[in-house]
C-alpha cells in the first residue's frame, strides 16, 4: 500500500541540497511528487509530498533524518487522507501599498468562512511611479460548490477598502 508523507525542510542555501533529498527519496523507493522550494534570506527552504510503499516508508524517514548531520531541519509528516468533496478552486489576487496586517485581514476572513488556503504566495517590490512599498499576494483557496462566491467577493470588497488595496477573486477551475 502506497503511503504518503509531506517533508518540509530548511537548510543554509548551498548547491547540491535538492540533490542530495532526492538521493535520499529515489534510495528508499520514493516517488517525489509535488514540491515547492525557494531561496530566501540565505536559506534553503520547501516542502513536499513524496509516495512510498508501506514497507519501504520507515526506511526512507530514517534515511531523511540522517540528512540533520549535514545541516538540513526536516519535518517528516504521515499525509492523511481527505474526503473527496466537490470544491471549486478560487485564486485572489492583492495589490497595494504594503503596511503591517494585510495577510492577517485576508486570512481572518477565510478562516471566518471556514475556507482552505492552499496556497500563498506574497512579494514586495515598490511602485515604479514613486518607489512607496508595493505588497502583492496571489492565494489558491478550495471552496465548497454551496459557498456563495458573490458574497465572499463582497467581504474581501469591504476589507480592500478598508486596508486600500485591490483584491481580486475569481473561479478558475473546478477541482475534485
Amino acid at each position: 500500500m502506497q503511503q504518503h508523507l509531506v517533508i518540509s525542510l530548511i537548510s543554509d542555501d548551498k548547491p547540491g541540497i535538492v540533490e542530495k533529498l532526492s538521493a535520499v527519496i529515489a534510495d528508499n523507493s520514493g516517488n517525489w511528487e509535488d514540491s515547492r522550494m525557494e531561496h530566501f534570506a540565505g536559506k534553503f527552504a520547501g516542502i513536499l509530498r513524496v509516495s512510498v510503499a508501506g514497507e519501504s516508508a520507515q526506511g526512507l524517514k530514517d534515511g531523511l533524518a540522517a540528512l540533520a548531520s549535514q545541516g538540513f531541519k526536516l519535518q517528516v509528516e504521515d499525509a492523511s487522507a481527505v474526503a473527496a468533496e466537490q470544491l471549486h478552486t478560487v485564486q485572489l489576487k492583492l495589490i497595494g501599498n504594503d503596511r503591517p496586517g494585510i495577510v492577517r485581514e485576508i486570512s481572518r476572513a477565510l478562516a471566518a468562512r471556514q475556507l482552505n488556503l492552499e496556497q500563498l504566495e506574497t512579494g514586495f517590490d515598490s511602485t515604479p511611479w514613486s518607489g512607496e512599498p508595493l505588497f502583492t499576494a496571489n492565494c489558491t483557496i478550495s471552496v465548497s460548490e454551496s459557498l456563495d462566491l458573490d458574497e465572499l467577493q463582497e467581504e474581501l470588497d469591504a476589507i480592500a477598502d478598508e486596508l486600500g488595496v485591490e483584491i481580486d477573486c475569481e473561479e478558475i477551475a473546478s477541482a475534485s
